[in-house]
């Protein structure tokens, strides 16, 4: 049962792509439907049509008012940058850059979600994206043998996670440097499957649990 529109940050899953960014930014956020439509001067009503219709079309204003309080752009809510590496906009007015704590970069890092792992291959280091979730302290991923990120097996890894604000020309970056080893434990493997936050995005049958233990983590904020 669908809870009061402004206590809950989500009800029923939105059903069209706009409907799916605006809740996932609120949800970034922390914010309720009713902090949101409050901030963007639209009624609760209306957010919850917008969040839950794939046809609906709102017009220029109403999405310019909706990134504004969403702390974002047009372009995100509709899927306009989705071909576009992050970063687009200019530099910010006065930034500040500063070093993360090993504290900070373990909150950020346990978010979960997708990495760049960097390993060593025959011609030269490779960096590939994959799925992650942090378990006990690790990183853990799947993958499959004969896969770019299996080459990480044994080996001493980089692997990065960052997050772009291009509206606000911020954002945040942790380095992680550790060693990959494979896990072979039966119970480990079936305890990873049961804490894993998604499985992979590439699909396929990708049965090998990689867990990456840190022995040097390293993060930096720029903020205007």
């Amino acid at each position: 049962m669908a809870e009061q529109e402004g206590t809950t940050l989500t009800t029923a899953p939105p059903r069209g792509d706009l409907g799916r960014r605006l809740a996932a930014r609120r949800a970034e956020l922390n914010l309720t439907r009713g902090e949101t439509a409050a901030r963007a001067g639209v009624d609760p009503g209306y957010l919850a049509y917008l969040e839950g219709h794939p046809g609906a079309a709102p017009n220029r204003g109403t999405l310019l008012s909706l990134a504004s309080a969403l702390e974002t752009t047009v372009s995100a809510l509709t899927g306009g940058d989705v071909d576009l590496p992050p970063g687009p906009g200019l530099a910010g007015h006065d930034p500040k850059f500063t070093e993360l704590s090993r504290t900070e970069c373990g909150d950020l890092l346990s978010t979960h979600g997708v990495g760049r792992l960097g390993v060593s291959s025959s011609q030269g280091p490779v960096i590939i994206p994959v799925n992650y979730t942090v378990v006990d302290g690790t990183i853990v991923f799947r993958t499959a043998r004969g896969t770019t990120p299996s080459l990480a097996l044994g080996s001493s890894v980089s692997f990065e996670v960052d997050r772009i604000d291009d509206a606000f020309s911020q954002g945040w970056s942790v380095l992680v440097r550790g060693h990959a080893r494979l896990v072979t434990d039966l119970g480990e493997e079936r305890l990873l499957a049961a804490r894993v936050y998604s499985t992979p995005w590439a699909g396929g049958r990708r049965n090998l649990w990689v867990r990456i233990e840190p022995y040097a983590v390293t993060g930096r904020r720029i903020t205007v």
